[in-house]
């Protein structure tokens, strides 16, 4: 891996938590993630299943976690399964994790290759009475490949019928909403690497540039410092292509005139920064553009106040879209008597603003959480308003990324530029 190595301590630590919200007797089960297919014998880059790093920082294919506190043997407590190595795999695919390794990465004694794992699963079974599996429970997930977990679940409960099965995932979502010290350590780091990226581009970016060569700017800062690069793909969105909330073509050239939506961040230690700026692609802002700018600059502002502990993200993003309303009837795209008469479930702001404010960040963009969970110390949000006026062909978005303290907001991302006229300044 290209980041710096984790202290186990981490990863103990989280099982430790994770363990204590489990039914007696009981046997949870995680799995990597698959390495998926292109076309012909090609694959995609292999990303871990974010549970599994979670509990084991185990970072490799074909690897499952076993936790059974109640074990009556001691060393079947948590078992670490990791693929084998041999001459072959080393000449054609590289290292792989050998069992001393995979201790010292994990804190994990008992360490098997992945052949022994349904002889052990077995005995194992024979004393648990409740089993815990994981799946993709994310709100927003759309999952149509069938994962690793997924063909497990159906293996597992049609050999075992007559266990109590229980979800791993609402205990995950409870314990990842919270970030400990050490993971916050690696989102600033994450963080960190995105501000030199951005810096990068306001030396870069001028009019006659495309799109993709400002990304691979980019790519080429996050790779140099120690990122596997974008944690997610980035929007590159100049002019009336800004609009596109989810814009990823990444292939106009950016003109005189034009804003540019930069929606980018660095992954590291899989841990992911979530940044939007908007910059004028010749250095300077229009009168118009700046108007709008500074509008979503306070709403940010005020937004970010709110991630406090007690609060509620209903009662958050209601407020939210009370400060966007004030700020989109100032700029004269609507009106105030409109606004008072509107149906409530449907607000006018939507037009301009569609989308929310903030979502939980981690180790993943949209990290896992509970939605009707208060806000408490130790969440980190991301606070992203944002204005999109398809008719002028204007968008702007700002994002920061938000931990929340019992002694206020805590930008994690306060030394990236961010004032209008720091950005002109640094082009």
């Amino acid at each position: 891996m290209k980041y710096q190595p984790i202290d186990r301590e981490l990863f103990c630590y989280n099982r430790r938590n994770f363990v204590r919200q489990l039914k007696p007797c009981s046997l949870a089960v995680f799995h990597s993630n698959d390495v998926m297919p292109t076309n012909a014998d090609g694959t995609m880059a292999f990303r871990q299943n974010s549970d599994l790093f979670y509990l084991s920082g185990v970072d490799q294919e074909e690897s499952i976690l076993l936790l059974f506190p109640d074990a009556r043997d001691e060393r079947m407590k948590e078992v670490l399964f990791v693929r084998e190595s041999n001459e072959h795999i080393m000449v054609w695919e590289g290292y792989k994790l050998t069992k001393e390794q995979a201790r010292e990465t994990s804190g994990i004694a008992t360490v098997l290759w992945l052949k022994d794992f349904k002889q052990v699963f077995n005995n194992l079974m024979a004393e648990a009475e409740h089993v815990y599996l994981n799946t993709n429970e994310h709100l927003r997930a759309v999952v149509e490949v069938e994962t690793r977990d997924a063909r497990f679940v159906k293996w597992c409960q049609e050999v075992y019928p007559l266990h109590r099965y229980e979800r791993s995932a609402p205990l995950m979502h409870h314990l990842r909403a919270i970030k400990s010290e050490r993971e916050i350590d690696l989102l600033r780091k994450a963080c960190d690497i995105t501000e030199l990226g951005f810096r990068r581009l306001l030396q870069f970016v001028k009019p006659g540039v495309m799109e993709y060569e400002v990304e691979a700017e980019l790519y080429h800062e996050f790779l140099r410092n120690r990122s596997r690069g974008p944690a997610y793909s980035p929007i590159i969105a100049s002019g009336e292509n800004a609009c596109i909330l989810h814009y990823t073509d990444n292939s106009r050239e950016c003109k005189d005139g034009d804003l540019l939506l930069l929606d980018v961040g660095a992954e590291y230690a899989n841990y992911a920064a979530d940044m939007t700026r908007t910059i004028p692609v010749n250095g300077k802002f229009t009168k118009r553009q700046r108007e709008v700018y500074e509008a979503v600059l306070r709403v940010m502002k005020a937004a970010t106040q709110m991630l406090v502990p007690g609060n509620s993200l209903d009662q958050y993003h209601k407020f939210v879209g009370t400060v966007m309303e004030n700020e989109l009837i100032g700029l004269g795209l609507l009106n105030a008597g409109d606004v008072r008469n509107q149906d409530p479930s449907n607000p006018l702001y939507k037009k301009y603003f569609m989308h929310g404010t903030s979502h939980h960040l981690g180790l993943d963009v949209h990290d896992v959480g509970n939605k009707y969970r208060s806000l408490e110390e130790g969440m980190v949000f991301t606070c992203e308003p944002g204005i999109y006026i398809r008719e002028e062909g204007i968008g702007v978005r700002l994002e920061n990324d938000i931990l929340v303290t019992r002694n206020g907001p805590v930008d994690l991302m306060k030394n990236i530029p961010l004032e209008a006229d720091d950005i002109e300044r640094l082009m």
